[in-house]
This record gives structure tokens, sequence and C-alpha cells, in this order.
């Protein structure tokens, strides 16, 4: 390794990119290099070297990111992408031996921290508090779980095992005010019922779902770092506004209960690696519980970036076994919102 740390960055595209991007130039010891399966990500308008790469279900993804390493010399790899975290993971050793590292986790507890059924089974077997839960495979299932829960007398959720950006989930709750769904809410509303639910599936097969307590209170991420096992570093945000899940406005907050909380969880899943996020939200008594993990970076961590604190950067000098001096000052009562910003090309 050179005096410089080459970062490869795949996902330039992703919605959390950009930012990521931003966050790692603003150190003048990495040499970043972007990739996207888009010619036209916007990422690559924001750095000096992008490289097209094929999707993570191509049977080439592998070989073609290990050419783009060992051509370069990249010293850490830093995949965005929830399914490129898989095929990584399995290849860790190939990209060891041309000397690159991967921000990613073992892919044992990588595999249960990214499916919200496994996770839960996982952390209700040690203990660790979580809502109350079952897991369907058809449409009799979920009806059957839900009226477990209490529904129709009170909202219950339905989630994907394996899913992200929203995909899947929705609250059933049989007195929510179909009018005011239609008029006065978003149509990116989560909420539904049963009836409707269960009409739009039809015949058809769906993938495994959670069906689960509906947790009414506040919700809270909470970004970590995850070093050989150790959760080095942690902090709790508030989620004030939402846009297509994701988290658009918050507030940076302290929180010793829920620090315990997902240090428990950590503790349980000893091979995971790199930054790792979380959500949490209340139940009806006002304990936080978990709704699930993101075993990878959060693209809203950038916002940490206001009080002080680069993620990114924390998790690339890890990775490549360095010690990372911030010089900034760790401040108190910051809020964030996020917007959008333009990157332009000629074409």
């Amino acid at each position: 390794m050179g005096d410089l740390i080459n970062v490869l960055m795949t996902g330039a595209g992703s919605p959390g990119g950009p930012g990521i991007i931003k966050a790692i130039s603003k150190n003048n010891e990495v040499a970043l290099h972007v990739a996207d399966m888009n010619s036209n990500a916007a990422g690559r308008y924001l750095t000096k070297y992008f490289h097209l790469i094929p999707g993570a279900d191509s049977d080439d993804f592998i070989v073609h990111i290990l050419n783009i390493c060992e051509q370069l010399n990249i010293d850490v790899l830093f995949p965005l992408v929830t399914k490129e975290l898989f095929k990584l993971s399995q290849h860790k050793k190939d990209f060891e031996l041309i000397g690159t590292k991967i921000i990613v986790s073992e892919f044992d507890d990588l595999s249960i921290a990214n499916n919200k059924c496994l996770l839960y089974k996982h952390l209700k077997k040690i203990n660790i508090k979580i809502p109350d839960f079952s897991i369907a495979h058809d449409v009799e299932g979920i009806n059957n779980a839900a009226v477990e829960l209490g529904y129709p007398s009170v909202p219950v959720v339905m989630k994907p095992c394996l899913g992200n950006g929203s995909r899947g989930i929705r609250i059933l709750d049989s007195n929510k005010n179909k009018f005011e769904l239609l008029f006065n809410e978003k149509p990116n509303s989560l909420y539904s019922n049963m009836n409707d639910v269960l009409t739009s599936i039809g015949d058809n097969q769906i993938p495994s779902l959670v069906i689960s307590e509906y947790l009414p209170g506040v919700e809270l991420t909470i970004d970590t770092i995850v070093q050989n096992g150790i959760l080095s570093t942690l902090l709790i945000r508030t989620r004030d506004s939402m846009h297509n899940g994701v988290s658009i406005a918050g507030r940076f907050i302290k929180n010793k209960k829920v620090e315990k909380y997902i240090c428990a969880i950590v503790k349980s899943l000893p091979g995971l690696s790199g930054p790792i996020g979380f959500q949490v939200k209340q139940d009806k008594n006002g304990d936080y519980k978990l709704l699930e993990s993101n075993p990878r970076i959060q693209g809203t961590s950038v916002a940490a970036l206001g009080i002080g604190v680069n993620l990114p950067l924390i998790a690339v000098f890890n990775a490549a076994g360095k010690a990372y001096i911030d010089r900034s000052t760790m401040k108190n009562n910051i809020g964030f919102i996020r917007y959008y910003q333009e990157a332009f090309y000629e074409y």
C-alpha cells in the first residue's frame, strides 16, 4: 500500500452514492474510484474516475471487479449495493490475495442481518426484545398471523423477509379512513387493510413475510461502525421526515437505552463488519424495538458530517488498517434536512 488509499466504491448511482462520494473526497489521503452498472449514474460526474460494471446478478460480476481492483491496485472495496454484498462476502479471500480489503460482513451473519425473519428469530432465541411477530408464506398465513396479533382491533405490519426501499411493506389498519388516504395522504402511504392486500395478491405466489406488532411511537435510525466484531462508533438520529423510505430530515440525539440495545444486537452477530445501520421504534409502552438492520452503510449516514463525524472515511481507514485522525469537533444539538442537488454533463 502506498501513501494514498486507493478506494473503489460501487453503487455510484444509488440514492446515497453522491453524498458518500463527497464525504470520502474530503480527505486527500484517499484516491477514489467509483463504479456503477448504469453508465449515466449521478456519481460518475462527481469524481475523476468512473468504471462501468455488470450487475451483481451477472456471472462475471466478481471477475470484472477483481480485474479492476488488480489493475488499479485497489486497497479498499466499498460496496453500497445490497445485492453485491453477498457475492463479495463469499469471495473476500480472492480479493485479499490481490491486496484488496472489502468492507463487508461475514456471509453467515450478513445473511441473518439482511433478512428480517432470520434476524427476528435469532434475537428471539437469545431473549433480545423485538416486536411480537409471526412468519407467513401464503394468504392464509397472513390472515392467521394478523388475527393472532389482534387485527382488526389493532393495526399490524406486513414486511417481506427480504426486501428494501419499503417494497411490500404495509401497515394493515382496518380503522384507517379510505377517503383520508385518497385525498389527504400522499400516494406512497403504507396504510392498507387485509381485504385490499389479499385482493392484490390474488392467486400469485408471495415471498415469505413477517407479520408483526405495530409500533406507534418515535422512530430512530442508528448508524454504527463495527471493527473486528467490536462496535466502535454509534450515532442515533430521529426520522422526522421520510420520502420513499429514505430519511430526509432528523436530529442527532443521545439515548443510553438504545445504545445498550444496539450493542447487544451487534455482539450477538460477531461476523458483522464495517458500517451497519439499524431502525428502531417505540412500542405502546415507550420501549424501543428493532424494525430492521441494514448490513451496509446507509445513505443518510453522511448527515453525521453536520456533527463532525465522517462515517464513510472512518470505514475506509479501518479497512485499510490506518488510524483515521478526525480534527473536527463533535457537535451537539444538530438537526439536518436533505435536498436534491444536480450534476451537469455534456452529451
